[in-house]
C-alpha cells in the first residue's frame, strides 16, 4: 500500500467511525464511552489511533479526553466536538464534527462548518495559506462570529501530526507558505461567540513522546520505554496508560519524563471568556488544481 492507498483508507475508516458515533451522541452519556467506541471502531475497521480521541465540550476548545473513572456525560444542549485520528502504517487521516447535544445544528456550528467548506474550496498548488486563513475568517465573522486565533491547523506528515506548517484560522500576511502537490494539509476552523482565543488550563490528559532522555526513577524509564515503543511519534492518552502501573506511581513517572523533556503534555484548551466553541475538519491531500478530502 503506497502513501495515497493509506491516506484514501485511513480517510475512509474515518468517516465511517464519524458516521457509527452520531447514534452515541445524547443527553446522559458518558464521555468514556464514547472515546472508548470510537478507537476500538479504528481499530476493529483496520487502522489505528493516531491521537486520543478529543471530546471537548462547550467552551473547551479541544484537547479534553476521558480518562478511566470519568464520570462526565454530556446534558441537552452542548457543543460537542469529536475530534479522532486515524493511521494506517502512520499515515494520518484527522478529521471532526461539532454536535448540539439532543439538538439541531445551530449558527454557530454553520458558521465553522461553512468555514471548512469555503478553506478548502481555495486549496490547490501554489496557493499561499494565508488565503486559507482568509477564508475562514471571512466566513465566521460574517456570520456574526470569531474565529479562535491563536488554534490552527496543520500540515501532516508520516507518523508526524502537526508536520511544521501551519494552517491559519485568521489571514495574516506573513503567513506565506505555498502548498505544493502532494502536501497533506488539516484544516480545522473553530469558531465562538467568545473572544476568539484560547488559554491553557490543567489538567493534560494527552501527552506525547519527544526524546530520550536520562531519568532516575526506574518507573520512568520503564514506562518511557513503553511510550516510546507503542506510539513513537503520535500523541497518546493518560488514560491508555492507566492499568500500566498503580495511579500513584504513573502520575510521577509522567510528572517526571515531562520535567526531563522527554515527553510533552497537552493542557485542556478553553475559550478565554467561557464562550462556546464549534468546530470541524477534514484532512485533505493537496492536488495541481484543488483538493482530495480525505475523511
Amino acid at each position: 500500500m503506497d502513501e495515497r492507498e493509506a491516506l484514501i483508507k485511513a480517510g475512509e475508516i474515518a468517516r465511517q467511525v464519524k458516521r457509527e458515533v452520531t447514534g452515541l451522541i445524547r443527553p446522559g452519556a458518558k464521555l468514556y464511552d464514547i472515546a472508548e467506541f470510537v478507537e476500538r471502531r479504528i481499530v476493529e475497521l483496520g487502522g489505528k489511533p493516531a491521537f486520543p480521541c478529543n471530546l471537548s465540550i462547550n467552551e473547551v476548545a479541544a484537547h479534553y479526553t476521558p480518562y478511566r473513572g470519568d464520570e462526565s456525560t454530556l446534558g441537552e444542549g452542548d457543543y460537542l466536538k469529536v475530534d479522532l485520528g486515524v493511521h494506517v502504517d502512520g499515515y494520518i487521516a484527522d478529521t471532526a464534527l461539532t454536535f448540539r447535544v439532543g439538538m439541531e445544528e445551530d449558527e454557530l456550528m454553520k458558521a465553522a462548518r461553512e468555514a471548512l467548506e469555503n478553506a478548502i474550496s481555495t486549496v490547490r498548488a501554489g496557493v499561499r495559506i494565508n488565503e486559507i486563513g482568509r477564508a475562514i475568517e471571512e466566513t465566521i465573522r460574517g456570520r456574526g462570529f470569531n474565529p479562535i486565533v491563536n488554534l490552527s491547523g496543520h500540515k501532516v506528515e508520516r507518523y508526524r501530526l502537526h508536520a511544521g506548517v501551519s494552517i491559519p484560522n485568521v489571514y495574516r500576511p506573513g503567513d506565506t507558505y505555498e502548498l505544493r502537490e502532494g502536501d497533506v494539509i488539516a484544516i480545522e476552523p473553530f469558531a465562538t461567540i467568545g473572544a476568539g482565543q484560547v488559554i491553557e488550563v490543567p489538567p493534560a490528559l494527552i501527552f506525547m513522546y519527544i526524546r530520550d532522555r536520562p531519568v532516575r526513577m526506574s518507573h520512568a524509564r520503564r514506562l518511557l520505554m513503553h511510550i516510546k515503543n507503542n506510539y513513537k511519534t503520535l500523541p497518546f492518552a493518560y488514560r491508555w496508560l492507566q492499568g500500566f502501573m498503580p495511579e500513584g506511581q504513573l502520575k510521577l513517572a509522567l510528572a517526571q519524563l515531562e520535567k526531563m523533556g522527554a515527553i510533552r503534555g497537552y493542557p485542556i484548551l478553553r475559550e478565554v471568556r467561557g464562550g462556546n466553541v464549534a468546530q470541524f475538519e477534514h484532512t485533505v491531500i493537496v492536488e495541481k488544481d484543488g483538493a482530495y478530502i480525505t475523511t
